[in-house]
């Protein structure tokens, strides 16, 4: 594109103030011979084409343009080399001047001083060499125009480039000046802030964030890097996480930069970073047993929703991955899922893992502060194992965030919002510690909204061969001797044992077997000792079918004192309440009696 007609305005100027001062017409011409400013008769052929726009046809403006020379033409009318219209007879010229103009190295167009009276023309020859000098200054100063034109095209194509650049960061971005007023943000900005750029420009950035330390960058000169910061404007919170620097112009602060993002997006993004969690399913979770079954249909049905559930069952039945399994199935799949293990945490510790800190709250808190795993579960789910464990001066706090939705750090008065879906478990007997003062009863039922019961391998035995031939596989590439097989004692010696530690028992023996064996046979010398001896030692009845009979005989005992109790003093809650008290038991093992016997709990169904 001509670099003379992105001035061309410019240009122009410069032609009517040559001739106002010589009192001569003024022509100036880009490298394509398009007329870009003129006075007299050449004002109206702007952005036309001069010598019919052949630049190697051989005329005045075309040779200064591939010579780079200056020419002086002193009888333009008999000259047929200046323009073609000397050929026609048309020339109203009667002389002429003209320079290149420069820039970058090149011919970039053309500037003449054209006389047609006989005084002009005069004034031309007696002046040339003044005049020549005279359009080199000229020259030099349409160059300059263009280097500032092209500056400032450039600067703005930064800009824009800038603009969009920090357009496209996923953080907000704050400048303010060295008066503390906000010059520029970003989109992400105007979200978080939830104001539009319009409000944020010259407003004072103590208007929005009040007390923020960007006011001591400016005063100190020195910036900060992930501090933690919160702010209330109206009703909106901001619990955000603040890096600030200053911008220096010869040493002297002129402004801050601050970048800052949600601490709940940090909380996630660190989660995202540092957690080796992978979602577990509904599928993962091996066995076809109806015990087994059920759970997980209740599991699935309730995952759908955000109530707290309490998840009870023996040491190792998998409680933990049910509860991995109902997250990636609710709708916090995408937040995190944050495990704490209450009974393995020491009990001076666990308030600040669990709740956090701020700084100084105790000797040896980091100097930001930290937070806990209920602000880190923040937009998913938060699973506390052995619940049980957790001591009554902490079974308050708990209370309070269930209740509220709010977290109070240690050292702190300050709630903190934060949105999640709390599952407990536990393998103690909740409401045994209920009535003996050990668990608040306030956190139990507000813990246990929905019950679920993880039965144990001696209440599903069909699931061990399962398991046994999924652990197998799970193990085998850990054997030479792969593919490996049981032998049918073990899978008899197996199915046989009472399994206290549940499915990870069985899958710690079946990881023993596999580096045991000398062989793809797996046999009896190959289990743990335990296991063997357990099935070689004398069995209090003669035959595994007298075992399972008597053990039908107690159901079916069971399932008559149920029904008939429910016959006697109903089907609602305080009926159920009453049955459970006087059976001893626990209204959630009631329940789960009721499930296991398939009895109905419909007031208007026949029971049985």
């Amino acid at each position: 594109m001509s670099l003379l007609k992105e001035i061309q305005h410019t240009v122009q100027q410069v032609a009517e103030a040559i001739s106002a001062v010589l009192q001569i017409e003024t022509e100036i011409v880009d490298n394509e011979m398009t007329i870009i400013a003129g006075t007299g008769k050449y004002k109206n052929m702007i952005n036309m084409k001069e010598e019919e726009g052949q630049v190697e046809a051989g005329y005045l403006y075309g040779r200064v343009i591939r010579t780079n020379q200056p020419f002086f033409v002193e009888d333009a009318r008999n000259d047929p080399s200046y323009d073609p219209s000397v050929l026609t007879g048309g020339t109203e010229e009667l002389a002429e001047v003209c320079a290149p103009i420069h820039y970058d190295g090149a011919v970039i167009g053309v500037i003449g001083l054209i006389a047609f009276d006989e005084i002009q023309r005069r004034s031309l020859v007696m002046n040339k060499l003044v005049l020549l000098t005279y359009l080199q200054r000229m020259s030099e100063l349409l160059t300059s125009k263009i280097s500032e034109q092209a500056a400032l095209n450039k600067w703005i194509k930064t800009t824009q480039k800038l603009e969009v650049l920090i357009g496209s960061i996923h953080e907000g971005i704050i400048a303010i000046d060295e008066y503390g007023i906000i010059t520029n943000c970003n989109e992400t900005a105007e979200q978080l802030v939830q104001m539009d750029k319009q409000q944020l420009i010259n407003t004072p950035i103590v208007q929005i964030w009040p007390n923020s330390p960007m006011l001591e960058v400016i005063q100190t000169g020195k910036g900060y890097i992930q501090q933690e910061e919160h702010y209330q404007l109206d009703q909106h919170d901001m619990h955000v996480i603040v890096t600030a620097r200053p911008i220096l112009l010869q040493d002297e602060v002129v402004g801050v930069v601050a970048t800052f993002r949600r601490m709940a997006d940090a909380r996630r993004l660190a989660y995202e970073l540092t957690s080796e969690q992978k979602d577990l399913f509904f599928t993962e979770i091996y066995g076809q047993s109806r015990a087994l079954s059920l759970v997980k249909k209740q599991a699935e049905q309730v995952a759908r929703g955000t109530s707290n559930i309490l998840i009870t069952g023996q040491s190792g039945t998998g409680k933990g991955m049910m509860a991995a399994a109902i997250h990636s199935a609710s709708n916090r799949r995408t937040g995190p899922f944050i495990i704490v293990n209450c009974g393995a945490i020491p009990e001076t510790l666990l308030e600040s893992e669990l709740f956090g800190y701020v700084s100084g709250a105790f000797t040896g808190a980091r100097r930001e502060g930290k937070a806990g795993k209920f602000e880190l579960a923040d937009g998913g789910t938060i699973f506390l194992d052995e619940i049980g464990d957790l001591p009554l001066h902490l079974q308050v706090k708990l209370l309070h965030v269930l209740q509220s939705k709010q977290v109070e750090r240690v050292g702190s008065n300050r709630l903190i919002p934060v949105d999640i879906r709390v599952i407990s478990a536990t393998n103690k007997d909740l409401e045994e510690m209920v009535r003996t003062k050990e668990f608040r009863e306030d956190l139990f039922f507000r813990m246990n909204v929905i019950p679920l019961y993880m039965p144990p391998l001696s209440e599903r035995t069909e699931d061990i061969p399962v398991l046994m031939d999924y652990f197998l596989e799970k193990y085998s590439q850990m054997s030479e001797y792969s593919p490996l097989t049981f032998s049918p004692e073990v899978r008899r010696a197996f199915s046989s044992y009472h399994w206290p530690g549940n499915v990870r028992e069985l899958e710690n023996a079946i990881e023993y077997s596999v580096n045991m064996t000398m062989s793809s046979y797996i046999d009896m010398d190959s289990i743990l000792p335990r296991i063997r001896n357990a099935c070689s030692a004398p069995q209090p009845v003669t035959a595994e079918t007298d075992e399972q009979s008597l053990k039908n005989m107690l159901l079916d005992h069971e399932k008559q004192i149920l029904i008939e109790m429910l016959k006697k003093y109903g089907h609602g809650l305080e009926a159920k309440r009453l049955i459970a008290a006087k059976l001893d038991i626990g209204l959630a093992t009631l329940y789960r009696k009721i499930d296991v016997h398939q009895l109905s709990i419909d007031e208007n169904m026949t029971i049985g």
